[in-house]
Order: structure tokens, then C-alpha cells, then sequence
């Protein structure tokens, strides 16, 4: 069972944006996440502020301050930051700030650790979420290995298949003529996964790139 997070603002942000960044039926580039999780005394930090602007307009944070979330401000030194600093490295800009959203499959703020089962997980979220993965606007959708194992186990997402050799390192889960949904290592690994995480980090600027040509 997941633990709420206490905050009352971050729960009402999240019951109107279940989301971050641009609405995840309009982003170009969608990462999915298992679930959003912040410290349990984040309203008493300098950084809430922030953070609270970043829920209500994630575009026009990043064209604000230069960088996609505030955990990468130099006032934060807290956890969640090694996260965005290596999604930083694919290179997105402010410029893209219309293209990417983060959307979790939980669609609530938690605190601790979860270990999410499907029965935690909102049928209302989850076919909004199918909707953006498989409707949606998105040219390239990220599921990490966790991610992708509770999706399965939902018994929501049949469209996803066993992952299979792309012309890079990421391995494709599901494809058709307007998308392709990417099995990809969670941007917080380091160590032995590392010279795979930074292969797959080149490949996802590729794409960007490809659709800026």
C-alpha cells in the first residue's frame, strides 16, 4: 500500500493536473512514471514554492528558470535530483517545453517508499493514461522495467508486448505508423547500468533531433 503524501496542496494539485508538464495527451515525448514522490517535510522547504509553480505550469517553469524541474534549481539538494539531472542530459531546451510531459500511474502524491500493486492504481487514470500512450499526441512513449510490470499487470495495456531490438539500445515495446513505446532504464540508475543509461539518454536526443530536422 502506498503512502499518501501529506500535503494538502500537492493533493489538490494533482486531482486537477495528474500530470507534468504539458497535458500528456498533447506532449510529443511522454515518460511514465510508477509514482511522484517527495519528502515528507517538502511545504517547510525554500524549494515549495517552486514546486507548487512547476505543478501549475510546468512549460512556463522551464521557460522561467532554463531547467525542466525544480529539483534541478541550485537551492535543492534533496532526493529526486539525480533523476532529472540525467534526464537533463538527453537535452531538451525550454524551446521543447511544449513537447514533454511526465505522467505517473499512480495519480496521487506519495511520500516514503511504495511498493504499488494494481489494486493502488485508479481505473480513471489508467484509461486516461492509455488514452495519451496509445491515442495521444506522442511520438515516443518511456516505460521503465517497473513501470511497464505493474502496466501488464493492471491488465489495462495489452498492447504491450514482449520488448524487441530497436536499430539502437532501447528496445521497443509496441509500435505503429504514429508512435513507439520504448522500454528504457529508469534515469536514476548509475553504476553497472551506467554505460547502457547513457547510450539510451544519446539515442532519446536522436529522436529529438530527427524531429527538429
Amino acid at each position: 500500500m502506498f503512502q499518501a503524501h501529506p500535503s494538502e496542496h500537492l493533493s489538490q494539485l494533482f486531482a486537477r493536473k495528474p500530470y507534468q508538464g504539458v497535458a500528456s495527451e498533447d506532449a510529443r515525448f511522454l515518460f511514465v512514471g510508477l509514482d511522484a514522490n517527495y519528502a515528507v517535510d517538502i511545504e517547510h522547504r525554500p524549494i515549495f514554492a517552486d514546486l507548487l509553480a512547476y505543478h501549475e505550469d510546468g512549460p512556463g517553469f522551464w521557460r522561467r528558470h532554463g531547467v525542466h524541474h525544480p529539483f534541478l534549481l541550485p537551492s535543492y539538494k534533496g532526493d529526486g535530483r539525480r533523476y532529472h539531472r540525467t534526464f537533463a542530459k538527453v537535452g531538451f531546451q525550454p524551446r521543447h517545453a511544449e513537447l514533454v510531459s511526465f505522467i505517473e500511474l499512480l495519480h496521487w502524491p506519495t511520500v516514503g517508499r511504495s511498493n504499488l500493486v494494481p489494486t493502488d492504481l485508479d481505473r480513471t487514470h489508467l484509461q486516461r493514461l492509455s488514452g495519451a500512450v496509445f491515442r495521444g499526441q506522442a511520438r515516443y512513449v518511456f516505460l521503465s522495467a517497473g513501470v511497464v510490470r505493474l502496466m501488464v499487470a493492471t491488465g489495462m495495456f495489452p498492447q504491450l508486448g514482449q520488448p524487441r531490438a530497436s536499430d539502437g539500445p532501447l528496445r521497443v515495446l509496441y509500435n505503429d505508423n504514429d508512435r513507439t513505446v520504448f522500454l528504457h532504464l529508469h534515469f536514476s540508475n548509475y553504476g553497472k547500468f551506467e554505460a547502457r543509461l547513457q547510450a539510451e539518454i544519446k539515442e532519446i536526443a536522436a529522436l529529438l533531433h530527427r524531429g527538429e530536422a
